[in-house]
């Protein structure tokens, strides 16, 4: 199993960013994917969940309206879109699948 995120990088407060995750090793499709995030110094903190197919989805109150989850099962690649960033969004980003396969993370920071 592999997972490859990217998309990450410096935004000021009120701007957008799209992150990727390249899976690979795994029957994609049948996955369930989620993105989860860690704030320095602080623990990981669950952002969204995408079942198998992609009909459903599911986020943290601390981006619902803000940020969505999404997935392409021809190319194996989930995203998340992130719109209306705040400081508080400032986070190492994970693509994760059955919260034991985990990418290696790409940075967001939010900051004027």
């Amino acid at each position: 199993v592999q997972l490859v995120e990217s998309g990450g990088g410096l935004v000021h407060p009120g701007g957008s960013l799209r992150l990727s995750c390249a899976a690979s090793g795994f029957t994609f499709s049948n996955a369930v994917m989620r993105w989860v995030r860690q704030a320095p110094g602080k623990g990981l903190e669950w952002v969204s969940d995408i079942v198998a197919g992609g009909e459903t989805t599911y986020y943290a109150a601390s981006v619902k309206g803000r940020f969505t989850i999404s997935r392409d099962d021809v190319k194996n690649m989930l995203y998340l879109e992130m719109n209306s960033l705040k400081p508080e969004d400032t986070a190492r980003y994970y693509c994760v699948r059955d919260l034991n396969y985990w990418g290696q993370g790409t940075q967001v920071t939010v900051s004027s």
